[in-house]
């Protein structure tokens, strides 16, 4: 399971596993190409975070948006600041990267669980792409909202592959 631009880096880490991998689950994810080499970032948002950083550093994510945009996504003051001060400020080369991408990645039962937008699309090309789709309605941290209902519809799209 992946959660975010994580969803980049499944097919590596599968790759890199000594063990068979049954399902592999994209949670309000970017997905990764079906074949070669994934961009990090759009050329869109590569253009959105260039002037944020500092000496080659970004700020923390929930930094880059507006407050009345980031604010919903939590459920409560302590549970902003915990996930805030574990944040990690990322290098702007991190999002000008490719990750590669294992021909035959995808060769195993794959879905997707959609929160939300802005992230539709995507869910959509996994439609595509012959996923199994669910939505649990809610904004992009979803998992800390409701992570009862997060970890059942992930069982149930894990067992169902």
């Amino acid at each position: 399971m992946a959660h975010s631009n994580a969803g980049l880096f499944l097919p590596s880490i599968r790759s890199g596993l000594d063990h068979p991998v049954t399902s592999s689950i994209f949670v309000d994810a970017a997905l990764p190409a079906r074949i070669g080499p994934t961009p990090v970032a759009t050329p869109e948002l590569l253009e959105f975070l260039r002037p944020m950083a500092v000496n080659g550093r970004l700020p923390r994510w929930t930094d880059w948006w507006d407050e009345a945009d980031v604010a919903p996504m939590f459920s409560d003051p302590e549970v902003r600041r915990a996930v805030v001060e574990e944040q990690p400020t990322l290098p702007l080369s991190y999002y000008e990267q490719h990750i590669p991408v294992p021909d035959g990645w995808d060769d195993h039962p794959c879905s997707y669980l959609l929160f939300g937008p802005p992230y539709d699309d995507i869910a959509e090309e996994a439609r595509e792409r012959g996923w199994r789709v669910a939505q649990l309605p809610g904004s992009h941290l979803h998992q800390i909202v409701d992570p009862a209902g997060t970890a059942r519809h992930l069982l149930e799209l894990a067992t169902k592959g």
